[in-house]
């Protein structure tokens, strides 16, 4: 079977969207040598290298994999020039199109003039097309069966379900935690539920507290020293506290929209009322300044400790009272 024309992937969680596009390198090798991946971000515009690699054939190009991030943002012009490119196959340019912004209420946000657009009707029509709404309580049960199989490790049925209650509800997020499992189990390569106490229960609860607490104006000793800890650390704690972050920015953003969450009702009534305060405006930037600390530290421009300092001002100055 010949690999798509070219890809759209509509999920919010980056890492499962990662995992999915892995797997379709994989089955999809490149015509000669390996796909080389290059990858533009929607708010940098796309530059003259992406419709130059979008569109060059011959004896000295090589096989590329054009990866758009959140390309939700791109003007419809640009949307436009990238529907009219894509009608023709190239074989040494795959583009694969990734639409990061959140679900609202159980569907996926999508532009209602890109759906109109012949690339996505294309899409659609061939089953080019992947969605995921991300690591939802019934979603999770595959994640970690998946990653079970890939890593080798045994899990009991009854340990999936009740890994599947405890771990974060983000790809990112939840693969490091079934990582030190897995140290955990050492040679035996078996998690138990014996296991499931080495999971990090702290860390969302602190989240939960840093956006409390900047929204009161009040950071307590605790919730400063799980900050600095998180600088110190570098790159690795920082991402990890990113993830958490937007994990719990997706919860309050779904109990604003009145959709189900899957929490104990006192933690509910709390994030509830925490959500309606934030009110949707505010809630949705939590997504822009991760995604700016993200991108810094990705692309060299800021140092792990500098995003850190700039994501807690722009969230401090976010969550300011109203007036």
């Amino acid at each position: 079977m010949p690999r798509p024309g070219f890809s759209i992937c509509v999920c919010p969680d980056i890492q499962l969207t990662k995992n999915y596009i892995d797997t379709l390198l994989q089955e999809n090798p490149a015509p000669e040598g390996t796909w080389g991946k290059h990858v533009y971000w929607s708010d940098e515009g796309l530059p003259p290298a992406f419709w130059e690699n979008l569109t060059l054939q011959g004896l000295f190009a090589s096989p590329k994999v054009l990866i758009i991030r959140n390309a939700q943002n791109l003007p419809i012009d640009t949307w436009r020039k990238l529907s009219t490119n894509l009608g023709q196959f190239n074989p040494l340019a795959w583009v694969i199109i990734c639409l990061e912004a959140p679900y609202d209420r159980g569907k996926p946000k999508i532009p209602a003039a890109v759906k109109k657009l012949p690339c996505w009707n294309l899409a659609e029509t061939k089953a080019w097309i992947w969605q995921s709404a991300g690591l939802t309580e019934r979603a999770m049960r595959g994640f970690i069966e998946q990653w079970a199989a890939k890593n080798t490790i045994t899990i009991e049925p009854k340990t999936v379900h009740a890994l599947s209650q405890v771990l974060p509800q983000d790809a990112s997020a939840a693969k490091n935690e079934l990582d030190k499992l897995a140290l955990a189990a050492g040679d035996s390569r078996t998690i138990t539920v014996e296991h499931l106490t080495d999971i990090s229960n702290d860390t969302e609860m602190d989240i939960f507290a840093f956006i409390n607490a900047l929204q009161s104006g009040k950071m307590p000793d605790k919730v400063w020293k799980k900050v600095i800890s998180s600088q110190a650390a570098g790159d690795a704690m920082i991402f990890s506290f990113l993830a958490m972050l937007l994990r719990e920015a997706r919860i309050l953003w779904q109990l604003y929209a009145g959709e189900t969450v899957r929490l104990p009702s006192g933690v509910i009534q709390q994030k509830k009322r925490l959500a309606t305060n934030l009110g949707p405006v505010r809630l949705s930037k939590i997504w822009d300044l991760a995604l700016e600390a993200e991108m810094g530290i990705k692309t060299g421009e800021r140092k792990p400790e500098q995003a850190m300092e700039i994501l807690v001002a722009g969230l401090l100055a976010l969550f300011a009272p109203q007036k």
